[in-house]
């Protein structure tokens, strides 16, 4: 009997198979490069127009898709920013912080509803007896925030401190308000929480940041800054001027602490990122409670919101926390449907917010645009050769004629007003913030900044009016607050 030889299953049928797969691989592919350059692009002007110095990475689905970096760590030396090259975070530490309080928590060692003082036995009773954890993570406890306390910068933030003696000096003052019942953004809240691990563990606050989450991660560019340590690749901060940059204000890093005193890297945060899609660090009860938004869409840690923008006609969920420290800015945005992340670190005190909801649209495939030139240093410029009335004129002219070039938001008046008010032109000043007011009227920051000026050129009347107007549009306004205290005062 003759046996017929079996023939091989054809090659073609085979590919034909796996050929559907290969292609939506080859379409992801091209995709991601296409976003990836038109982030290259917004990154690049914005780095142009010196509305970005520092690093950048940006994951989709999980997977980074970008990773860049721009412009000088060291503008004296000339040294490039890297991807490896470490920022100050500023209040991006709120996070870690969180998430230590989270760990303490599933131990039994901390309770969210417990009092400051049942953690704190030295700490004021009056206030420690109504503060919770809770209200310190949400930003509602009352007391005030140290870095809005008039002149703070300059007269304190220099100088270091123990923790339990700022603790007592600065974070202690009488309640604002009953707490729970509004939020105030607070520094001194998160002060007091790293006060709370280092007495619940016996540990000092770096360490335990190290042993439970650094360490765990795998992060080895994160720590906590300290100016006296040789740290390698450690970006300068700087300031910006209209026409170059200066270095930044001192400041001790005993201050920041908990609120705001870590350093790392795009890729180190990439890695804790990622750690958070795990149950590695706190358990998925955990997360779901640290991602619980509160007043003002304020979770802990986290603010937790929708972003500007919907995807095929649904909510695009975002959890993000931006950081701004001498010298640095920064922002870390998370979408956790879709395990997408922006990270982006700067050296030069730029806001960040705008270039990562740019980054965000090019992710989700939305409109966007592209970075535009700052009016600051052409008015500046204006002003100092022709007065401060051609540099308003030139302001609505510009406005008018050309605003597909510049930039007119908000923050740029405001900086230029600054800038006048600290060069001692104090008129000059006025009339700049006058103006943002008029561009931004529901807005509470012009009219605080416009009372200062006013407060500056002893106009009392005028500073109270605009103060109490920008605390009527931002009642967690604590700076507003303090000032106005003392400048209503029965004289004595």
């Amino acid at each position: 009997m003759i046996k017929t030889p079996r023939l091989p299953r054809p090659k073609t049928i085979r590919f034909l198979f796996f050929a559907p797969a290969l292609l939506l691989l080859c379409q992801h592919t091209l995709l991601a490069q296409d976003k990836a350059a038109k982030i290259q692009e917004v990154l690049t002007l914005a780095h142009k127009y010196r509305q970005f110095n520092g690093t950048a990475l940006v994951a989709e689905n999980g997977k980074v898709i970008y990773k860049g970096a721009f412009g000088m760590a060291n503008m004296e030396w000339e040294i490039p920013n890297t991807p490896d090259t470490k920022f100050r975070l500023g209040s991006i530490t709120k996070q870690f912080t969180a998430t230590l309080i989270m760990q303490l928590v599933e131990q039994g060692k901390i309770k969210l509803d417990g009092k400051l003082s049942d953690y704190l036995p030295d700490y004021r009773k009056d206030v420690g007896e109504k503060v919770t954890i809770h209200h310190l993570l949400t930003h509602t406890s009352g007391i005030p925030s140290y870095t809005g306390l008039p002149k703070f910068f300059e007269d304190v933030s220099r100088n270091p401190y123990k923790v339990d003696e700022f603790v007592k000096k600065y974070a202690s003052g009488d309640l604002q308000f009953e707490p729970g019942s509004k939020f105030a953004y607070n520094n001194s809240g998160y002060f007091l929480l790293g006060a709370i691990i280092e007495k619940v563990t016996g540990k000092p606050y770096e360490q335990v940041l190290k042993e439970n989450i650094f360490d765990p991660v795998g992060m080895k560019n994160t720590g906590y800054d300290h100016y006296d340590t040789i740290l390698q690749k450690r970006a300068a901060g700087y300031s910006k001027t209209p026409d170059g940059y200066t270095n930044a204000p001192y400041l001790d890093m005993s201050i920041p602490y908990a609120a705001g005193s870590m350093y790392s890297t795009v890729e180190d945060l990439y890695l804790w990122d990622q750690a958070l899609y795990t149950d590695k660090l706190i358990s998925a009860k955990s997360k779901e409670l640290m991602y619980t938004p509160f007043l003002e869409k304020y979770a802990y840690g986290w603010t937790v919101a929708d972003a500007t923008f919907k995807q095929n006609d649904q909510p695009v969920s975002e959890i993000a926390h931006g950081g701004g420290i001498n010298g640095f800015s920064t922002i870390i945005a998370r979408f956790p449907k879709e395990k997408n992340l922006i990270v982006l670190l700067d050296n030069t005190a730029q806001p960040m917010g705008p270039l990562s909801e740019k980054i965000a649209r090019i992710l989700y495939t939305q409109p966007y645009e592209l970075p535009k030139m700052s009016i600051v240093a052409i008015l500046d410029k204006t002003i100092k050769d022709k007065g401060i009335e051609a540099g308003v004129a030139q302001y609505r002219e510009l406005k008018l004629k050309d605003s597909g070039t510049y930039d007119f938001g908000e923050q740029e008046l405001n900086q230029l007003g600054y800038l006048l008010l600290r060069s001692g032109k104090l008129k000059e000043a006025v009339e700049i913030f006058k103006l943002n007011v008029e561009a931004y009227p529901k807005s509470a920051n012009p009219y605080d900044s416009l009372g200062e000026a006013y407060l500056n050129l002893n106009q009392k009347d005028l500073a109270i009016a605009n103060y109490k107007k920008s605390l009527e549009l931002n009642p967690g306004n604590t700076n507003a607050v303090e000032v106005l205290k003392k400048l209503e005062r029965p004289p004595q």
